[in-house]
């Protein structure tokens, strides 16, 4: 039996990670390229867990489906726990991945302190409001040059605390069995079976 989720993003790298982690249960992930209606949530939350929650409820409330939505953020203890919630459009709107990590780069290459941490907060809604929440963190390190060629975002410059990889080193089998994200959707995973009455 196959069981339909929404995940409220346009972001085709989230959707293959989320997808590889939630295999196995038979679900069937909907991102908002599948509906040509749909416009961008305006990110506007004074936290993570405010932005995650109101990108899963327009989506459930578009898409009549349930809907899982994440914000993640990047907190540099040297930068004062930037870029945080603004870790996205860290460089400006419309930048790119590789924008932010030079961006960030550049403003760490004095810094002795480069430990730093990642963290999830993933929602879980219908139509009628918010469901669960949870969230993932890991902690490491900002290194002083880009390092590896998988994965996206700010993967090749965060070394993992208790490994000597980045993100960007790691395949993403094994990235998404530990990543921040990966946690968070471990612990929302009950709440995702309980509402869609999922028996292993």
């Amino acid at each position: 039996m196959f069981y339909n989720l929404f995940l409220s993003t346009h972001n085709a790298d989230k959707i293959a990670e989320l997808s590889a982690i939630l295999s196995g249960f038979g679900i069937s992930l909907f991102g908002r390229d599948d509906f040509t209606d749909f416009s961008d949530t305006i990110e506007d939350g004074k936290t993570i867990y405010e932005n995650a929650t109101k990108k899963a409820l327009e989506g459930a409330r578009h898409s009549g489906m349930l809907s899982l939505a994440d914000d993640t953020g990047l907190f540099i203890d040297a930068l004062g726990g930037d870029p945080g919630i603004y870790s996205a459009r860290w460089a400006g709107e419309g930048c790119t991945y590789r924008d932010n990590r030079l961006l960030i780069l550049e403003q760490m290459k004095d810094k002795s302190d480069r430990t730093a941490y990642f963290k999830t907060a993933v929602a879980l809604t219908d139509d009628s409001g918010l469901i669960a929440l949870s969230h993932g963190i890991v902690r490491g390190r900002i290194t002083h040059e880009e390092r590896g060629d998988f994965g996206f975002g700010y993967d090749s410059i965060f070394e993992l605390e208790g490994f000597n990889k980045t993100y960007g080193e790691m395949n993403e089998e094994f990235k998404n069995r530990i990543s921040h994200r990966a946690l968070a959707i471990q612990n929302i995973i009950p709440s995702i079976k309980q509402v869609l009455l999922i028996n292993e």
